[in-house]
């Protein structure tokens, strides 16, 4: 970790509007769909209509004699100009110690297809109307074959295999734990509780639908203008694995990104078919999605079906701690497909809870449906939603108090620095104080009176607890930025870092003002350009931790570098300059430079360094959500009306934006245990590609939230004090919210229903406990 001096100071607790916002609100964000045509072309992706079908030939001479068609490429074109494959993390092991083993991830399919959408042919027209209207006329015949949607079922023996070497579908295996102790303590326990839990696939949804544009420069480099969390590892992996040319020959360029959410983190077979197209061509080729094409073509997120289960003592303590899980890659396993079940997941799966004795088994297994990749939180939400859904479960089989449950089993102060069972290290934390604090904002003893005035209406209520932990660093604990001062009185940072949403532009200008004594005004901040920065970049919730770590030490170097410079023009040691305000004076003198005015001296009229922020590894963020819950039973509606949360983020640099963070966070909390999830029918067709099969939460499905920062424990892995905070709202909402339901659903006897719980689930299932 990088040691500061300690009077530096980064801005902290200041609640700065988003300097964002002037440019995205009144339609000047630099969004891919806002450049000008140019004259470019247009590319469209033909896709397969079915889910597992070998490709027997595809006839593009009618298309290609189409008016305005410059190009039609197929999966065997690029086999025959060697273009490469899509890579993915080949480092886990099958159930029977093989290595672990995946279909090729083409830009367009060869021989097969693996879901339906998959991209078979690209067509490059004058326009995208052209482009279309070809699409539809090229012929590809198909020998379809079974097909299997469901993980559990693509375990059975005999299910349709998506890829031959691994004919159990099963891609890869983990465990953590001691099973035989395990069942030891379940065979000695007063109590034990058992849930089958699925976290059901969901669509991404963001604002902007992924785009692409590629061209060829005038010095023979490729730019690709792409939405990309993570610029840089874009950059080369379609240099280095998919055109097989030098990295420093690509440069990637990425302006606004309308919302990314860990969906626009991985180069996308969209994004690499636009760029060979570009240097086939030497033209100008661009690509835009439609919501369809996200839908069919995008990465889906979570996608996990666990049985989990609890034994306890008389008193609610948990002895031990059993989950067995499967998690869904999809056809393709993408970057970080398999780790999100296989590790992420188990990284918080004891949540904040002193639960030494478990034994955790996951399998990542292939279906015949589109690939699962990082969303919003990537394996946190779906396995704090098991622990969690399980102390609410103890909590009514044994008849105690959900809170009592959870203070029983907390990390206590004492025990920090913790080590969990998946011997991840809890740097700090205060779980109970975050549940006392929660539990007086929520006016939790006032909630028996709502109860009572909510049956008067008819209405069911309930309430949702939730205590949630977030791991936070994409195993990425170092970032590069480049600070620069110019003669022209401006601050410019050049960061890997990657703004999608989260005022990455606001924050660091205001470390940077708070540091320098520059207003704010005066300093840009410059992401997106490989070219310019390169970063892992903002995936994890890691910008501000990481990311910002590395602003900090990058305004101390910039500091010490003035002073050395202005040592030698004002001809005195290094130690007699300090520092202040932009000025570089003499200690007791009034001479003194500005450090812009040092800055005209240097090459290329900017004084610039180079600096690299380093962490000690991930930050813990964590809270207590509290929400109530309101159900007609005649229609099965459910709805939230409250919803309470304190959130330990550490030091939060500008609290504002992290209460918006989480406002966005439970937004989609509520979506999942509400009204998000994907279905496929048997044969594999996608049945909500739309939005109008496919519904997310509206304005009004979503209630007040009261926020509140709790920095009683800031983080102690970096400098800055600061935790993550991107995705805290989606870990805490889903299983804040289904208490809530299940709650409100207890006085009827039902005790279990899988998310989402939709006002026809909700209404079957108080029918059906009415008739029993």
């Amino acid at each position: 970790m990088n040691i500061l001096p300690g009077n530096l100071r980064f801005g902290a607790g200041q609640p700065v509007k988003r300097l964002e916002d002037q440019r995205l609100l009144t339609g000047k964000g630099q969004f891919i769909d806002d450049k000008p045509e140019e004259g470019a072309l247009w590319l469209h992706v033909l896709r397969s209509p079915h889910a597992h079908a070998k490709i027997v030939s595809v006839e593009t001479s009618a298309a290609a004699a189409m008016p305005g068609v410059a190009a039609i490429y197929t999966g065997a074109d690029l086999i025959k100009d060697d273009i490469g494959t899509i890579p993915t993390l080949s480092i886990f092991k099958r159930p029977d110690g093989k290595p672990m083993t995946v279909p090729p991830r083409r830009l367009l399919a060869h021989e097969i297809v693996r879901y339906a959408g998959e991209a078979v042919a690209a067509v490059v027209a004058s326009s995208r109307a052209d482009a279309q209207s070809a699409a539809e006329a090229i012929v590809v015949e198909y020998d379809v074959q079974p097909a299997v949607v469901d993980p559990v079922e693509a375990v059975k023996p005999g299910a349709p295999v998506v890829w031959p070497e691994a004919p159990d579908n099963i891609v890869g295996a983990m465990a953590y734990g001691d099973a035989a102790k395990v069942d030891e303590a379940f065979a000695r326990a007063a109590h034990t509780v058992e849930l089958d839990i699925v976290s059901q696939r969901l669509v991404p949804s963001a604002m902007e639908p992924r785009s692409t544009i590629a061209e060829i420069d005038k010095t023979g480099r490729l730019l690709l203008h792409v939405q990309s969390q993570t610029p840089a590892s874009t950059r080369d992996v379609l240099a280095e694995a998919v055109l097989k040319r030098p990295k420093d020959s690509v440069r990637v360029l990425v302006g606004d990104i309308g919302g990314g959410f860990g969906q626009k983190t991985n180069l996308y077979p969209e994004d690499g078919i636009v760029a060979y197209a570009a240097t086939k061509l030497n033209k100008k080729i661009r690509w835009r999605g439609d919501r369809t094409d996200e839908f069919v073509g995008g990465t889906h997120g979570r996608d996990l079906t666990s049985t989990a289960s609890f034994a306890l003592d008389e008193k609610g303590k948990v002895l031990a701690y059993r989950v067995k899980s499967i998690g869904c890659t999809g056809a393709y396993s993408s970057g970080a497909a398999n780790i999100i079940p296989l590790v992420l997941g188990p990284f918080v799966q004891t949540g904040v809870y002193d639960l030494p004795l478990v034994h955790f088994e996951v399998q990542s297994v292939m279906t015949h449906t589109a690939p699962v990749g990082a969303y919003r939180g990537a394996g946190r939400p779906e396995a704090v939603f098991i622990v969690e859904r399980l102390f609410d479960a103890a909590a009514r089989k044994i008849g105690v108090d959900p809170r009592a449950i959870r203070k029983a089993n907390y990390i206590k102060p004492a025990q920090l620095p913790y080590t969990n069972a998946a011997g991840q290290v809890y740097d700090s934390g205060a779980f109970a104080h975050m549940l006392d604090r929660a539990v007086k904002l929520a006016d939790w003893d006032g909630f028996a009176a709502r109860k009572r005035a909510a049956k008067k209406k008819g209405l069911l209520y309930g309430r949702g607890l939730t205590s949630y932990i977030e791991w936070t660093g994409g195993r990425a604990h170092t970032e590069k930025v480049s600070l620069h001062a110019t003669s022209q009185g401006r601050v410019v940072l050049h960061s890997g870092t990657m703004a999608m949403g989260q005022g990455l532009q606001t924050t660091y200008t205001q470390m940077i003002s708070d540091t320098l004594g520059i207003p704010m005004e005066k300093i840009d901040v410059v992401q997106g350009d490989t070219d310019l920065a390169m970063g892992f970049g903002s995936v994890g919730s890691r910008s501000l931790f990481v990311g910002g770590t590395a602003v900090a030490v990058s305004s101390n170097d910039l500091i010490q570098k003035a002073r050395e410079k202005a040592a030698n023009v004002l001809e005195t040691s290094v130690e007699d300059i300090e520092y202040q305000g932009g000025m570089l004076t003499v200690v007791g003198t009034d001479r003194r430079i500005s450090l812009f005015d040092l800055a005209e001296k240097e090459s290329g009229a900017k004084l610039s360094v180079d600096s690299e922020g380093e962490v000690d590894g991930p930050s813990w963020p964590n809270g207590t959500h509290i929400c109530e819950i309101e159900i007609d039973p005649e229609t099965g509606v459910s709805r939230v009306v409250r919803y309470t949360t304190v959130d330990d983020v550490g030091v939060a640099v500008n609290p504002m934006l992290v209460t918006g963070q989480i406002h966005g966070g439970v937004a989609q909390g509520i979506g999942q245990a509400l009204y998000e999830g994907v279905s496929y029918d048997a044969d594999g067709q996608l049945l909500t590609a739309s939005y109008q099969d496919y519904c997310i939460p509206r304005a009004d499905d979503v209630p007040p939230i009261v926020v509140t920062l709790d920095d009683s424990a800031p983080c102690r892995t970096n400098p800055l004090g600061a935790k993550g905070c991107g995705e805290s709202g989606a870990i805490g909402g889903p299983p804040c919210v289904t208490n809530g339901v299940m709650d409100a659903l207890a006085e009827l006897g039902v005790t279990q229903l899988n998310t989402p719980l939709t006002p026809q689930k909700i209404w079957q299932a108080i029918r059906d406990a009415k008739v029993g």
